[in-house]
């Protein structure tokens, strides 16, 4: 019985993503999927003042057709990624944990290989490391010849190619993905829905949806683990 997931790679992702990497045995991460602006491969959001602020790494100039492993980080990049880094510190010094989980987030930001997929692959990671997920990690490119195929078919030879007996995707996936095509290639398919979590963000309303690095500022990773397994599979 083997269970795997296949994802888009994402820079800090929220709860969910980490989630759907801790429900598998194998999280296959795509290389070979057309980046996309309006996506969440190079942003994300974080805390100030009571409401989220969104961040991004900056690209180089480059066609919107490109994949995303054909993408690189810009020539200032590094100074971008300074100066998050210090809004990141203005905004985080005063968290419970910030001491524990800052030079984590620093490695992530830090990283020198200006291929965006390297960048992302090298801070998946790392986090999974921090979090305690053990899962297997795995590069899509590098499972078949899936490059040319498209949505469910492009699933399924990857699943297959991996012994896969059981596919999770997210519950966005629902509309997209048939539960009785899967059931014919002998691979049952499953949503990870997550579950409600809120925990303390100083002394304001809580601000949901955020990446992990808000999670990792306000929580231990005891308290993480918990959090991880807040999920029911429909």
């Amino acid at each position: 019985m083997k269970k795997v997931a296949i994802m888009q790679p994402y820079f800090l992702p929220y709860l969910g993503y980490w989630q759907l990497i801790h429900s598998v045995d194998e999280f296959v991460i795509y290389d070979n999927v057309e980046y996309t602006k309006k996506g969440w491969f190079n942003r994300n959001r974080i805390l100030e003042a009571g409401h989220y602020r969104l961040f991004t790494i900056p690209l180089k100039k480059d066609s919107d057709y490109l994949r995303v492993d054909q993408r690189y980080l810009s020539d200032t990049s590094a100074d971008e990624i300074a100066r998050m880094l210090r809004i990141i510190e203005t905004n985080y010094k005063k968290a419970p944990h910030f001491d524990a989980a800052y030079p984590t987030i620093l490695e992530c930001f830090a990283y020198t290989d200006k291929n965006l997929f390297g960048f992302l692959y090298h801070s998946i990671q790392i986090i999974c490391g921090y979090l305690g997920i053990l899962t297997d990690l795995a590069v899509a490119s590098k499972i078949s010849d899936n490059a040319s195929l498209k949505a469910e078919q492009k699933v399924l030879a990857i699943c297959k190619a991996e012994g896969a007996t059981t596919y999770i995707n997210a519950i966005g996936g629902m509309d997209l993905y048939d539960k009785a095509l899967f059931r014919s290639e002998g691979i049952e398919l499953q949503f990870i829905k997550s579950k409600d979590v809120e925990y303390q963000q100083f002394d304001r309303p809580f601000v949901p949806g955020l990446s992990i690095v808000d999670i990792m500022m306000f929580n231990d990773r005891a308290t993480i683990k918990q959090m991880l397994g807040r999920y029911d599979l429909v």
